[in-house]
């Protein structure tokens, strides 16, 4: 019999949280859409800076955005920042640029300085959250976290979108990507994340949201003759054609350079098999790869995440797996496990 799992899918804007439990439906397993981390981090990182303190990162490399910009802010206002090197690389994979921000690397915090910790699952609040509501804490836990890929010198969109079209030549099945065992060293991000949860499954936030659009009873007819899947998070937008269990193509963009009209644009040359990826990089997004074998088409088109309203004037098929979007990605991670 399957083991209790808590999901966890780690986004910039929520973490999407489920408690799998075997034998009990998916609409009455429990659910928590709270703030992401990376949120949190930055809360207290702008309260430092209200009140003219000093501040001292430390713990892990975890996901920057809202974290970044208000670190960025702090510095700017003139304000201490020191951070253990471990810490120092949710804001770049290269030390000296870290240090060039302004931040001072060192083992221990100043006196005078606010300890913050880094880390995209926090065990101890999941523990307290679940056991606030008489919940048993699953012994099992999977985490979905957006990873780029480890490189110093190279752009992390550029390293990005090889490892996304190495997946797609070598025959792009979304489970590999589902780690159960060793992690690819490259993935520093689901690495750090292991390290707060041994023994815990990782994937890609991108892999999750795919997998989860694939389990909706809507769409699970279609995938045989290939689908459109669209992922409109609150930070990127996911697009994949998909056939059977093998994506042939996929392009990633930030989902605020984006309107209906320019979505519009890029699945229509994505489905024809024009989309480059130059075009998506050159307007600041991460990329676009597709097989030699995508040929056009893609007729079935179907949109998931929370700012889906983004497509709403589309008309396309909002995927809601389960009965829940927000937990598409949760849903994803089961597929990966071979759980659903």
């Amino acid at each position: 019999m399957a083991e209790s799992v808590i999901v966890v899918d780690v986004g910039s804007g929520t973490q999407d949280i489920l408690i799998y439990e075997p034998g009990r439906s998916l609409e009455n397993c429990p659910k928590f859409i709270v703030p992401s981390r990376t949120q949190l981090v930055a809360g207290k990182i702008r309260k430092a800076t209200e009140q003219g303190k000093g501040i001292f990162l430390h713990g892990h490399l975890m996901g920057g955005g809202a974290s970044a910009q208000a670190l960025k802010k702090h510095v700017a206002a003139g304000l201490r920042a020191y951070a253990t090197p471990q810490a120092a690389v949710t804001y770049h994979d290269n030390l000296a640029r870290v240090e060039e921000m302004g931040i001072v690397l060192c083992q221990e915090a100043p006196e005078s300085a606010t300890s913050i910790w880094l880390g995209d699952i926090d065990t101890a609040s999941l523990q307290q959250a679940t056991h606030a509501f008489d919940l048993e804490y699953p012994l099992k836990s999977a985490v979905a976290v957006q990873d780029h890929g480890f490189s110093e010198t190279e752009s992390n969109r550029i390293l990005r979108f090889r490892l996304w079209e190495e997946f797609i030549l070598q025959g792009g099945d979304l489970r590999k990507l589902v780690f159960t065992e060793d992690i690819p060293e490259v993935y520093t991000r689901m690495r750090a994340v292991r390290e707060i949860v041994p023994g815990a499954v990782l994937t890609d936030t991108g892999t999750a949201a795919l997998l989860g659009i694939t389990a909706d009873p809507m769409v699970k007819p279609y995938l045989n003759q290939g689908i459109i899947a669209v992922n409109i998070g609150n930070s990127h937008t996911l697009a994949a054609a998909i056939r059977g269990d093998r994506v042939y193509g996929i392009f990633e963009q930030h989902t605020s350079m984006l309107n209906a009209d320019s979505l519009t644009n890029l699945i229509q040359r994505f489905r024809s098999t024009e989309l480059t990826n130059a075009e998506i990089f050159d307007k600041g997004g991460h990329g676009s790869a597709l097989h030699p074998d995508m040929r056009p088409g893609w007729e079935f088109i179907t949109v998931t995440g929370p700012r889906r309203s983004l497509a709403k004037s589309l008309k396309w098929y909002e995927a809601a797996p389960y009965g829940d979007m927000m937990l598409t990605g949760c849903f994803g991670i089961l597929v990966g496990m071979r759980i659903l």
